[in-house]
């Protein structure tokens, strides 16, 4: 899905230190570190259920190697995005998968604390409540639960401090306009605090839980509520992820190969 305006940069040399990993069924081609943070279908999911239209702007904290960024171009090339990265290392890669596959026009990637965009000194970000939605994929262990990881960036990615999570939770609320959507995708076993988070920011929040397996428990959430919406709280069915073996349900390769959206509402 790439335009004629926007041709495929030449392929330059793999560096020994990153890898390039197809996703999308290889549609995308992008450079991840060979060790530390590896973004997987996480990622995938979390830009396939973004609600975005034609042209509308989004707003990613986090944007690491620029993986559910790219997949939210490759659904929908007309979006603006714009992505905040406090790993100089990972806003560079984003930078480059963006030019090696054809978006460099439609991404903004701002090497920085995504936190520092709630300062109002901060003029390098973009102004609050200027975005129709906002995406992220915070990190997942909290500090002093987990054995941190021994590669710095890795650990980095995953580690948050006991109020981090609803700092997120409030970044995105300022960064999208009134009636603009924000989604997060998480641990399952953290959905009470994401919905805590979210809660009296937003409305119409829908959960839907992904579950590794047919009767397994959800491992991950996504979590996608309304700014300035009053509606209440919906739980969605969700989607299994295997199926026979290791093999994707016919749903989830939709996602994961086909780039299909994941219909929140």
């Amino acid at each position: 899905m790439q335009t004629s305006e926007q041709p495929l940069a030449p392929a330059a040399p793999i560096p020994p230190s990153l890898t390039e990993d197809g996703f999308l069924g290889s549609r995308l081609r992008l450079l991840q570190p060979e060790k530390g943070f590896r973004a997987g279908i996480d990622s995938v999911f979390l830009a396939a259920s973004v609600p975005c239209g034609e042209g509308e702007t989004v707003f990613e904290a986090g944007a690491g190697s620029g993986v559910a960024a790219l997949c939210l171009l490759a659904r929908n090339p007309t979006v603006h995005l714009t992505g905040v990265e406090i790993s100089p290392r990972y806003a560079m890669l984003c930078e480059e998968n963006a030019k090696r596959n054809g978006f460099q026009d439609h991404i903004r990637v701002i090497r920085a604390d995504a936190r520092d965009a709630l300062r109002k000194d901060t003029a390098s970000m973009p102004q609050p409540g200027s975005f129709h939605h906002a995406m992220a994929n915070p990190p997942y262990f909290e500090e002093g639960k987990s054995t941190p990881s021994p590669h710095a960036l890795k650990a980095q990615a995953h580690g948050f401090g006991p109020d981090d999570l609803e700092l997120w939770v409030k970044l995105l609320h300022a960064m999208v306009a009134s009636r603009g959507s924000v989604t997060i995708i998480h641990r399952a076993e953290t959905m009470g605090r994401v919905i805590h988070a979210m809660e009296n920011r937003f409305g119409d929040i829908r959960v839907a839980p992904l579950f590794p397996r047919r009767g397994a428990p959800a491992s991950r959430v996504i979590v996608q509520g309304i700014k300035g919406s009053k509606a209440p709280l919906h739980l969605l069915p969700g989607m299994v992820l295997h199926g026979e073996g290791n093999s994707f349900t016919s749903e989830a390769d939709g996602v994961l190969r086909s780039g299909a959206a994941f219909h929140l509402r």
